[in-house]
């Protein structure tokens, strides 16, 4: 037993370097796109190259990234998914700083992300343990419950279509955005079938091994895209697929967590390249790169820099960007904060993580890290409420929401994009229901044996 125990460690310290290795290996991927993002002047007026910064900027990654550690040691959960992709959030930030040309107190900023980093990634990485279950859904129920969705997110996308129904291209996508005129009841149902509940039925189907089911899920989500003329609409049954896929080839949680940023990226740097040296076409190369390496790695840290200087010179919102608390509590704010971005300054709608809204504007750079803990430990709930169940299915059933958290604030990922919802289904199922379908797969592929060996 003593010998057994011996052997495991090692294998156990060689998983964790293993896993160090491979997130050191995207940080450094991230940074070389983030240089190309940076070198081709993308945010005219916001960030501006200066070589001289340069060194400034490597210093910068190069402290903050022993934090990988963190993901090497911690446990698969859900918010180890969502932490992991907020981590290089915060790299891009501590990148992109050093190139702001916007007026706000940097070093400040420099701490107080940092500071707000760490709050949150404690509770998020390390608060893991179950929560008894109250209630329980029945196994059987469980079972149908994924048909259950499919049958009512075709009826809310059914009639979503009798509002708004424009097959465009991503060109055209925003002129008609604009045009989209949803009841507010109707769009945030549609909303919480796309980010929610459908990727939570994609999970259950592949679980258990219904794969024409989870077909007709990332078909119903597909047909969300021309109601509501979304990037996130049209990429997000890919992105399932793809997620499933990386599931299917690698059994270990935490490595398809960090594999499903890494290669998307590392496609978009080898087709920059590849563009750059006119072996790739250009516009298909650049829209790749644009889609997947600037609105995944840029943009959430790019909405930092705005809200700090925004809010640096403008009243902060003390939370009153959530509807519930601008009726108690003094606003001076009259429109969404993200309508208020797109005014000030010429970069469309910015939509920004918890940490820009729930945090710097909020409650301002120096309370941003307490909010970034309670925001942390809002996260935990959810590894608390999800634990029991299987890696993978808590993967692909969250598989959106690092996206969502990434460009909406936590209290609209919790209410209107179906969060809070996911949380609830998460706790009331059974976890003996995954038991069973293990023993059935388990029992299947011994007959298969059997049958050939025969």
């Amino acid at each position: 037993m003593k010998h057994r125990v011996m052997q495991l460690e090692p294998d156990l310290g060689w998983r964790q370097a293993k896993l160090a290795l491979l997130a050191y290996a995207h940080v450094a991927i991230c940074c070389i796109s983030l240089y190309c993002i940076t070198i081709t002047d993308s945010f005219p007026g916001v960030i501006g190259f200066d070589k001289s910064h340069l060194t400034s900027a490597i210093l910068n990654v190069l402290v903050f990234s022993p934090v990988v550690i963190l993901f090497a040691i911690s446990r698969f959960s859900f918010g180890y998914l969502v932490g992991f992709y907020f981590y290089i959030m915060v790299l891009g930030y501590l990148w992109l700083i050093e190139f702001s040309l916007l007026d706000y107190d940097h070093r400040l900023a420099l701490i107080s992300i940092v500071l707000s980093a760490f709050a949150f990634l404690v509770p998020t990485l390390f608060i893991t343990s179950p929560m008894r279950q109250a209630v329980v859904m029945p196994a059987r129920a469980f079972h149908m419950m994924p048909s259950v969705i499919l049958i009512a997110s075709a009826a809310i996308i059914g009639i979503g279509a009798l509002y708004n129904l424009k097959l465009v291209d991503l060109n055209e996508m925003y002129k008609y955005r604009a045009e989209v005129a949803l009841p507010g009841i109707l769009r945030y149902a549609v909303w919480i079938v796309s980010n929610a509940l459908l990727p939570l039925a994609f999970a259950c189907f592949v679980t258990s091994k219904r794969f024409w089911q989870a077909g007709i899920a990332l078909v119903l989500m597909l047909l969300i895209y021309p109601i509501m003329l979304t990037k996130m609409a049209l990429f997000a049954p890919v992105w399932l697929l793809f997620l499933a896929l990386v599931c299917k080839l690698v059994a270990e949680a935490r490595v398809a967590t960090i594999l499903s940023f890494f290669l998307p990226v590392l496609i978009g740097m080898i087709l920059f390249v590849l563009v750059k040296t006119d072996l790739f076409p250009l516009k298909p190369g650049l829209v790749y790169f644009g889609t997947v390496n600037t609105r995944m790695v840029a943009i959430p840290s790019l909405a930092l820099e705005i809200y700090n200087n925004y809010f640096s010179a403008h009243p902060l919102t003390h939370f009153c960007q959530i509807n519930a608390v601008k009726l108690v509590v003094p606003c001076a704010y009259d429109e969404p904060i993200w309508a208020v971005m797109a005014r000030s300054y010429d970069l469309g709608a910015f939509n920004a993580s918890l940490f820009a809204t729930e945090g710097v504007a909020s409650v301002g750079l120096v309370l941003a890290p307490v909010s970034a803990l309670g925001c942390g430990l809002i996260i935990a709930l959810g590894n608390r409420l999800s634990s029991g169940l299987p890696p993978q299915f808590v993967l692909l059933s969250a598989g959106l929401l690092p996206q969502v958290l990434l460009n909406v604030p936590l209290s609209t990922a919790l209410l209107t994009n179906g969060t809070g919802l996911l949380f609830l289904l998460w706790y009331i199922a059974p976890r003996s229901a995954f038991d069973q379908t293990a023993a059935s797969t388990v029992a299947v592929s011994d007959h298969r044996q059997g049958a050939e060996a025969a």
